[in-house]
């Protein structure tokens, strides 16, 4: 099984610079060892398990939490059985689609 989930935290009354905030969420979701790619808008964290990968969203939000008064979130899920890999795999069937 593969689930992916793409999320977005955004520290509000934080003042107008918020990256370094946001470097607490990806510095959890880098640390945990799970696959994952941050891009401009979200970071995407691949698991084996619902449990595992919201286990770390969870903890990241609240790290940004810790430091903001407020908090909000956006979360996508794909969740799939018999699937691994699917944080490249998506990519490159793409890219290869292009190529064509």
């Amino acid at each position: 099984m593969s689930v992916l989930v793409a999320f977005s935290v955004t520290p509000l009354g934080a003042g107008p610079e918020v990256g370094a905030l946001v470097a607490e969420a990806v510095r959890v979701v880098r640390a945990s060892g799970l696959p994952n790619r941050t891009d401009a808008m979200f970071t995407t964290v691949e698991g084996d398990t619902w449990d595992e990968v919201m286990a770390v969203v969870r903890t990241a939000v609240e790290a940004v939490h810790a430091k903001s008064p407020r908090t909000s979130t956006v979360i996508k899920v794909d969740w799939r059985d018999g699937v691994t890999g699917a944080l490249d795999a998506k990519v490159t069937s793409v890219e290869r689609h292009l190529a064509d």
